[in-house]
């Protein structure tokens, strides 16, 4: 099983290598950019584990470690590794 995790800064926190980025973009010239989040992902693979536990441990996990919940967000998705 794989945890596909997403971690983004929260609205209203302020992304300055977000910033960064689309300023950039505009200067090369993609000026339908309207603005640009950037965040971070990670893959964590489990063996042998139920859905249900390894629902518990991303949660677990993502609260303890992958994400500052005063000023991030995250999200993920599991799938089998086949």
């Amino acid at each position: 099983m794989i945890a596909k995790i997403q971690v983004t800064l929260k609205k209203g926190v302020l992304d300055s290598q977000g910033k960064a980025v689309h300023h950039t973009l505009t200067d090369l010239g993609y000026n339908e950019v309207k603005d640009v989040r950037v965040g971070k992902y990670l893959e964590v693979h489990f063996k042998d584990i139920t859905d249900v536990e390894a629902e518990a441990l991303v949660k677990e996990m993502c609260e303890k470690l992958l994400a500052n919940t005063v000023i991030e967000s995250y999200r993920y998705t599991l799938a089998s590794e086949e």
